[in-house]
């Protein structure tokens, strides 16, 4: 399958003159997915696990069908490992409460990047202020990368849980996963992997990967929005606390007291987003018809023919590694002495969607010392088409502020 032939299944971009480059915000949705949730609605739609009626059953297996079909994906060694949530923030936050308030000490020490989305970063600050604890920071190089002097001067004894971002939504730069894990779990710490930016474009396999927990978002490999996911070994899944409270999660409730079910239903209260679940399954299998090492093949021959236009403009700052083997398909950028904003603001107007902003990074983009960045993100929709809009509008917008230098 090429590029131009995947890009028909897309009906946003089909009805829209665009050169969509913001799929690490969130991906189109492909017309399987569409009307795989269509389908549900119209033919299934009822609360599941609590009725004993047709219908209900329906919706149940289709819940669960989906709970499989994940595990699967990411090669989990149980289906009961995989939990639903409604986005990787809110399954990492269920982290920080369930094991990190519950297991963390005072003056014991967190370490996450400083490439970490706001959602990996905001609720380990409050963990470690709440228990008086440290919280401490991989930091890169010149280079974009995380050194292993640095892995083995910041995971240490008094490491007790790193989390990690798999890779950058900034930069596109794949962190020294293998590394990390290897030298958290030497010192006795557990590691999560914030997956939101890897699942959609490169094969994760779990058991190999050997992390404790591992996290993503639906909505960035063209699922619906509102639909998450929350892996973890089922041995700490059943040892810790329940993050919600209510229906479904309970095994018996007395007036006074409540035992709860067995992992995943313990972490899974109140009715959840059926519809999202559907459109996820549906979002993989059309993953998998493709293949995910075409999935990744196609975007490494995106990002060579993007780096090469980006390096012949010479009023352009990009920041990412000289190699391609460590980067997927995300490049930020500014035009030299503009603001980012403007930048994409005239791009638009051009029919050219990129972001602008610190990308829920700040931190990073302070340790960058720079006041935002334009981003371009690909997907498998994508094509060097897009590519040739982006920078045949970056040539029009620099054109237009040499004027307003003058």
């Amino acid at each position: 399958m090429i590029l131009e032939e995947i890009k028909k299944d897309f009906p946003l971009l089909e009805n829209r003159d665009i050169a969509y480059l913001d799929s690490g915000a969130t991906t189109q949705k492909p017309k399987q997915v569409i009307e795989a949730i269509e389908k549900y609605y119209k033919n299934n739609n009822a609360n599941p696990h609590r009725g004993a009626y047709s219908l209900s059953i329906e919706a149940t297996e289709q819940y669960e069908n989906t709970r499989t079909k994940i595990a699967e994906f990411i090669n989990a060694k149980h289906r009961e490992e995989i939990i639903f949530s409604k986005n990787a923030t809110e399954s990492l936050n269920l982290i920080a409460y369930s094991y990190g308030i519950e297991k963390l000490k005072k003056d014991e020490e967190v370490v996450i990047s400083i490439m970490e989305h706001h959602s990996n970063l905001v609720p380990w600050q409050k963990v470690t202020k709440l228990k008086e604890a440290k919280l401490e920071y991989l930091y890169i190089n010149d280079n974009y990368e995380i050194t292993e002097e640095e892995i083995n001067k910041k995971i240490n004894k008094n490491t007790k849980i790193v989390s990690i971002t798999q890779i950058s939504n900034v930069l596109g730069i794949k962190t020294p996963l293998d590394k990390i894990i290897k030298a958290a779990h030497n010192v006795g710490a557990i590691v999560i992997v914030d997956g939101s930016q890897s699942v959609p474009h490169i094969k994760i396999d779990v058991q190999e990967m050997d992390a404790d927990f591992f996290v993503f978002s639906g909505h960035k490999l063209m699922a619906p929005m509102g639909i998450g996911v929350l892996y973890g070994k089922y041995n700490l899944l059943n040892k810790l606390s329940p993050f919600l409270m209510g229906g479904d999660m309970i095994e018996y409730v007395y007036e006074q007291e409540t035992t709860f079910a067995k992992p995943p239903t313990k972490f899974e209260a109140g009715t959840q987003n059926i519809g999202g679940a559907v459109g996820l399954a549906s979002a993989i299998e059309y993953l998998e018809n493709i293949g995910m090492k075409q999935v990744e093949e196609l975007e490494e021959e995106l990002l060579h023919y993007a780096k090469e236009q980006f390096n012949k403009l010479d009023f352009i700052d990009m920041y990412a590694p000289k190699e391609n083997e460590n980067q997927i398909g995300v490049i930020s950028f500014n035009i030299k002495d503009v603001h980012p904003h403007d930048t994409a603001t005239i791009l638009s107007s051009y029919g050219v969607c990129v972001r602008a902003g610190d990308h829920c990074a700040q931190p990073l983009i302070r340790f960058l010392n720079l006041p935002a960045t334009c981003r371009a993100s690909m997907y498998i929709y994508n094509t060097k088409e897009d590519i040739d809009k982006l920078i045949y509008a970056l040539n029009k917008a620099n054109d237009m502020f040499k004027k307003w230098r003058r």
